[in-house]
């Protein structure tokens, strides 16, 4: 329980310095993404939190059962909260269980339209759709959009929020206990270090789900030219290598192409806005060279005509 719960706590910490990324480098989020996707070491390394996470809730639920033989009908006994133990200590497994829903319904929002989709998916018409458009599954802030564009998922994660801390808070300090350093001397400290070093990470969770929020109400990960670039670079990847295998005036080249040209408008909106303002401009500078051009010739013209009678 020691070695998954310390596991589970260095992966937390490490999220949470990932989505701090995100709000203050938004591209360089998505190259973290691109690394992080269907490739081997990230997919071993998913596979092993996968297990270690699986192993902690296995573990959990055998303690609370040994707990609860050992106790009897004694527990039963009890109404009140013994003095000196913690809420969140006898009420681990609930927490638990509401942290556990809380991360699937993150798992759902996130890791399914991204490293799964690479795993599962061969065709750009098989990734996640937005808007009507197939979004890249290394476009992480795209996916930041499109869930923390909803209140209802902010307010839901910010309770998910709240039973994390009060489960880690009690897990963090007790897995030292567990292992033997549980000294009169050191348990005070090791709980105060808990307390500190969860609030940290949770209240940076809580304040980068709140930013998410507001920029996504904003627009501002579908609206910011570096991130549109990097999408459409993400796509055009993608799509040059699907290209490749299919036949050039087939049905399914075609619906390539389609989705190509969704996904600018959708992903690209500015990037679309400035090329068709510069056509604009373009061709409202080659209208004013014409009329220039046919100015000149009507005055030549006229100029000639003037003239040939003196002649």
């Amino acid at each position: 329980m020691a070695l998954t719960g310390a596991a589970l706590v260095l992966f937390i910490t490490f999220h949470c310095v990932m989505n701090s990324v995100a709000i203050f480098w938004p591209s360089a989020y998505n190259v973290i993404c691109e690394f992080l996707g269907a490739n081997w070491y990230a997919l071993v390394a998913t596979m092993g939190l996968a297990a270690l996470f699986v192993i902690h809730i296995i573990y959990a639920f055998w303690l609370t059962i040994q707990n609860r033989k050992a106790r009897g009908a004694d527990r039963y006994a009890v109404t009140a909260r013994p003095k000196g133990v913690e809420w969140s200590s006898q009420n681990m497994l609930v927490l638990g269980i509401v942290v556990v829903a809380f991360l699937a319904l993150h798992l759902y929002h996130f890791w399914a339209k991204m490293q799964l989709v690479e795993i599962t998916s061969h065709s750009i018409n098989g990734w996640h759709q937005y808007e009507g458009a197939s979004v890249p599954p290394t476009a992480g802030t795209l996916f930041i959009q499109e869930v923390f564009s909803q209140w209802w998922v902010l307010v839901t994660y910010l309770i998910g929020f709240v039973a994390l801390w009060f489960h880690m808070t009690h897990g963090f300090w007790s897995m030292f206990q567990s292992i033997g350093w549980d000294s009169t001397v050191w348990i005070p400290r090791l709980k105060k270090i808990s307390n500190w070093w969860t609030t940290i990470v949770v209240g940076l969770f809580a304040i980068q789900a709140v930013v998410f929020y507001v920029q996504a109400q904003d627009n501002f990960y579908i609206n910011d030219k570096d991130l549109e670039k990097q999408y459409m670079e993400s796509f055009m990847k993608h799509a040059q290598e699907e290209a490749q295998e299919l036949d050039p005036q087939g049905p399914e080249m075609q619906k390539l192409q389609e989705s190509f040209q969704k996904a600018q408008e959708v992903f690209a909106p500015t990037m679309m806005q400035e090329e068709k303002e510069r056509q604009e401009k373009m061709q409202a500078a080659q209208q004013a060279a014409y009329e220039e051009y046919m100015k000149q010739q009507a005055a030549a013209q006229a100029q000639e005509s003037t003239e040939e009678p003196q002649n």
